[in-house]
């Protein structure tokens, strides 16, 4: 089984942290809800936000990060978070205490995360179960969480695609009023704030219509079978914890987010300036008509092995096939399943452009990944498709990474992970999906997709930016970038690419 690559992260105490800060300022939690918010910045949001949704696209991992860490602060009723990862990181833990927070307030707060990369100690998923107004529950447990080493391995061996099965989702919703939904994972490196390696990223912030979907398809994944309550998984455990040490355990994360040691000072004037911020945001919101696409828990029944597809993979494809002149995608990995080269080949030969932006060698964190585009590249490039691989130290890192002169003496690698789709112009894709059988076939995705000529044109100029000569290499039949890299970055692409992963990748 290929397991995604994660590096160890280090806790960074000098991190800049949005929560930590927003528990610093007057009036911040629960001075105005967030509907009450809405219709006091936006008196004609409260009928739009009936039939349509505002749409506003989140480029840079800070802006995203306060987002939702204002959101988190002004909820009064419900927060709903599903995510694929979650680590154990200053992001991470800032995150988890950011809810408790919200729950301390009275707000209902359910979290679901897949099984398979979660990195918190059991110990510490119970006793923040503990709290009243907390609600954890993992999704398809058969590897990390209540499980052995010799049962995860039995589960490897004897149910290999049920093991293989995760649900990639991603989405935070508040209230029921507002969502963000994309690619970032509850980590550093996905906003930003990694010393080493981060990622290009891209969310998008909904009010409206399509945060209803959202809920409905987050209350299918809570009460499927799939969703396991860890209480279940560790039984016996949370009888073992008394009140004072799970009191204890909550002390610890507020006095964490207080510490003046996990957070930069100099960010202090930008938070304390959201109140402004965040009416400008809600004033640049576009609203449209806003497709939510999911998968239903399980992806599909199973009866095809690694294959199947699910609703995402159809919608997705329904969209290509309708290109009539252009498409322009960006996807970290880049593995067609079958038949997806014959779809671009057939968009080719009828005169669709299309130009996909994805990793190098270089600049991936998944090396097994890219050794399947490898093996796919000279078709790809046959088939008609035009390839820009990123850059490991693009350019634009500057300008997407606000804290950027402040890291730069360290170098980070900054790879993409952003997943989106611009076709003709007129109709984008922002969210969970990546180009490859995994997103395909075996893991649950979510997404929107949008008709509207103006977030078109403003995801096809972010796209093309990325695709400069500054920040990524234009690869052909006659030149490739894998050079870029170190020896043994190359032989361990040789070594991967004697396997046979391409289902799983």
């Amino acid at each position: 089984m290929t397991r995604p690559c994660r590096r160890k992260l280090k806790r960074e105490h000098a991190v800049l942290t949005y929560f930590s800060l927003l528990l610093l300022i007057p009036g911040g939690a629960g001075s105005q809800s967030l509907s009450a918010w809405v219709g006091a910045n936006c008196e004609p949001c409260a009928t739009l936000m009936v039939e349509k949704t505002g749409v506003y696209i989140l480029e840079k991992g800070e802006e995203a990060l306060m987002g939702r860490a204002w959101l988190t602060q002004h909820a009064e009723h419900t927060i709903d978070v599903q995510y694929f990862i979650w680590s154990t990181d200053n992001i991470g833990i800032l995150a988890a205490e950011m809810l408790l927070n919200a729950a301390d307030r009275g707000v209902t707060v359910r979290v679901l995360v897949d099984d398979f990369l979660i990195d918190a100690e059991d110990k510490t998923l119970v006793l923040l179960a503990a709290h009243p107004n907390v609600h954890i529950r993992i999704y398809n447990p058969n590897f990390s969480v209540g499980t052995s080493f010799f049962r995860r391995i039995a589960n490897s061996v004897l149910d290999f695609r049920g093991t293989n099965q995760r649900m990639h989702d991603k989405t935070a919703i508040f209230d029921g009023v507002a969502g963000i939904t994309g690619g970032r994972n509850m980590a550093d490196e996905y906003f930003d704030f990694d010393h080493e390696y981060n990622f290009r990223d891209r969310d998008v912030l909904l009010l409206g219509a399509a945060v209803r979907d959202m809920g409905s398809n987050f209350d299918e994944f809570w009460d499927s079978p799939l969703a396991v309550p860890v209480e279940q998984l560790l039984k016996g455990l949370d009888e073992q914890l008394s009140k004072d040490a799970t009191q204890q355990k909550f002390d610890e994360l507020h006095a964490y987010a207080r510490d003046p040691a996990n957070f930069e000072p100099a960010i202090r004037d930008a938070i304390e300036n959201m109140p402004t911020r965040f009416p400008r945001l809600l004033q640049a919101m576009s609203w449209h008509e806003v497709n939510f696409i999911s998968d239903a828990p399980g992806k599909n029944r199973g009866d095809s092995g690694l294959s199947g597809g699910g609703t995402s993979t159809r919608e997705l494809i329904e969209a290509l096939r309708g290109a009539r002149h252009s498409v322009l995608i960006q996807s970290p990995y880049l593995i067609l399943p079958k038949g997806g080269i014959e779809l671009f080949a057939e968009l080719h030969r009828r005169g669709v452009r299309v130009r996909v932006s994805t990793n190098s060698l270089a600049s991936t964190d998944n090396v097994p990944a890219f050794c399947g585009y490898f093996k796919q590249r000279p078709r790809l490039i046959k088939a008609g498709l035009e390839l820009y691989e990123y850059k490991p130290h693009p350019h634009i890192q500057a300008e997407l990474v606000e804290r950027y002169p402040r890291l730069a003496s360290m170098n980070p690698v900054f790879a993409l992970h952003a997943k989106s789709m611009v076709i003709d112009g007129t109709q984008i894709f922002i969210g969970t999906f990546n180009l490859d059988p995994r997103s395909a076939n075996l893991n649950t995705e979510v997404g929107v997709l949008i008709d509207s000529r103006e977030l078109g044109q403003q995801l096809t100029q972010s796209i093309e930016r990325d695709i400069r000569p500054e920040n990524s290499w234009r690869t052909t039949s006659s030149y490739n970038p894998d050079r870029e890299v170190s020896r043994s970055k190359r032989l361990e692409l040789g070594f991967i690419n004697l396997f046979p992963m391409d289902p799983i990748l």
